[in-house]
């Protein structure tokens, strides 16, 4: 895309000019190159689309199940051509690496996938003759126009936690994409263009906050989904929920992982790196404290810090890179400040990712892979989501203590334990307070048919993306309750 270009919304099957009088450069944060321009789109064309999709309601839930699926076929077949195309944006426009951005694309898709058995997953049930000659039964029906307000982290995969599933199940979507990062969903809504879903079923509104409040506030929006920030997804769930609307919402993390002394150190070291330093320490499930248990200190974190010192940072696009930018220049100053902070707390740098100059990107938002031993527990950087390549290492002498520092945390996202002792890690799968626990895993991303769960202030709601979760979620229970009297039927 051309520096000089402005992003269209799309509304009611047509892209449409923004008469937005503020807009915003989007910029690669690898080399500041600016791509385009978004526009911060007034609460008038929210309107616009609610307006649409609305309009676009009644026919689409009259639409069978099976059909609504072959459009679903339809764009899983364009996001397949397009697979290195929208990769590739992703990393222009994210920062990741290439090989991050397709593993993105991977899950976006896979949720296109499992969508397309709505047929079955957005089944009913029924019990005849629960009174004599009475019979009753539940069915789904459409929640309405739903919208996703998005984060700039996964451009691609978070909308796609929502949007096939509110489709699929006969529900117009609205998708405002993050303001840093609405390339993807541009090229993204392209196809869907192609794919000729009915005008107003599918709509695109660029924006910032004024955009995003105006879907929190208007009437014919019955369903939100945000994923961000703890302190922002507090604030979407209330002012959402106070207008009547079924909401869900993702919030922050400060996920810790677990090393007991039998873990497999090579395995674990390659893990808890990927984890925490891969797609730049910018991902909801990424590994930020690292609790060693007993014996397991000392190699632990000699061999993690060989790890981060070694890990490659550069361009996403370039070869043999394994870690990309952070989203801006104010994301590097906040992660450096808060490097800085921890070391005035007690921890000891022990690999110092600050001051990152990358040859040939020197003006990029890069930070290096940064080990800070010894974060002491009650610190403010130890409860504070970074949201950037910071490992912090604890150390306590048992499992019990492991645990009950997993559990005293104010996030529940995601806890990981690496240890080849059954028992231990049955113990922690049962004890651990979090939504999402991996062992041996660092990364316990839940597969599309499974929901993205999360717990405490990392989640705000009942129903999570993904999944019959996601199911339930776009879709409201109707139960009838039906009796036919003998003396009302006819002979025939």
């Amino acid at each position: 895309m051309a520096g000089s270009d402005r992003l269209l919304n799309y509304i009611a099957g047509e892209w449409r000019p923004s008469s937005a009088t503020e807009e915003l450069d989007i910029v690669n944060p690898a080399t500041v190159e600016v791509l385009g321009r978004v526009p911060l789109s007034p609460a008038a064309e929210v309107d616009q689309a609610a307006r649409a999709a609305a309009a676009a309601l009644p026919g689409w839930r009259r639409v069978p199940a099976s059909e609504r699926t072959q459009y679903l076929f339809k764009l899983k077949g364009r996001l397949e051509e397009h697979f290195e195309d929208l990769s590739r944006t992703i990393t222009l426009e994210c920062g990741k690496t290439l090989d991050e951005a397709r593993g993105e694309m991977r899950r976006s898709i896979e949720n296109v996938e499992v969508a397309c058995g709505i047929p079955t997953l957005m089944q009913g049930y029924n019990s005849e003759d629960i009174s004599s000659g009475i019979d009753e039964f539940m069915i789904r029906q459409p929640v309405g126009v739903a919208a996703v307000i998005a984060p700039f982290n996964f451009p691609s995969m978070i909308p796609f936690w929502f949007m096939p599933y509110a489709l699929a199940c006969g529900n117009p979507y609205i998708v405002k994409p993050s303001e840093r990062v609405p390339l993807t969903m541009q090229r993204v809504f392209q196809l869907l263009d192609q794919v000729g879903f009915p005008r107003g079923v599918v709509n695109l509104v660029h924006g910032g906050r004024a955009a995003a409040d105006a879907l929190l506030d208007h009437p014919a929006v019955r369903a939100i989904s945000f994923v961000g920030s703890t302190a922002v997804a507090k604030y979407v769930y209330a002012r959402a929920a106070a207008n009547g609307k079924r909401v869900q919402c993702g919030g922050g993390a400060k996920n810790p992982i677990v090393v007991l002394p039998d873990a497999d150190l090579p395995m674990t070291t390659r893990i808890t790196a990927d984890s925490a330093f891969g797609c730049a320490g910018q991902r909801c499930l990424a590994a930020s404290l690292a609790v060693t248990v007993g014996e397991a200190k000392k190699p632990f974190a000699e061999a993690i810090a060989e790890a981060a010192a070694t890990r490659v940072v550069g361009y996403g696009l370039a070869g043999g890179v394994q870690m990309g930018p952070v989203i801006s220049h104010e994301s590097k100053r906040r992660v450096e400040q808060l490097i800085g902070q921890g070391a005035g707390e007690g921890a000891e740098v022990l690999v110092d990712g600050r001051g990152a100059r990358i040859p040939g990107y020197e003006a990029g938002s890069f930070v290096r892979p940064t080990v800070l031993r010894g974060l002491p527990p009650g610190s403010e950087v130890a409860r504070t989501e970074i949201f950037g390549p910071v490992l912090g290492l604890m150390h306590v002498d048992t499992i019990d203590e492991a645990i009950e520092l997993v559990n005293g945390a104010r996030y529940g996202n995601m806890a990981c334990v690496f240890t080849q002792n059954g028992a231990a890690a049955r113990r922690f799968r049962y004890e651990a307070e979090v939504g999402n626990v991996g062992i041996n895993v660092g990364i316990a991303a839940p597969i599309a048919f499974f929901p993205f769960s999360g717990w405490k202030e990392s989640f705000f709601g009942d129903l999570h993306g993904q999944g019959l979760d996601a199911v339930e979620f776009f879709t409201q229970k109707k139960v009838v309750v039906e009796r036919w009297p003998k003396e009302w039927s006819r002979t025939f």
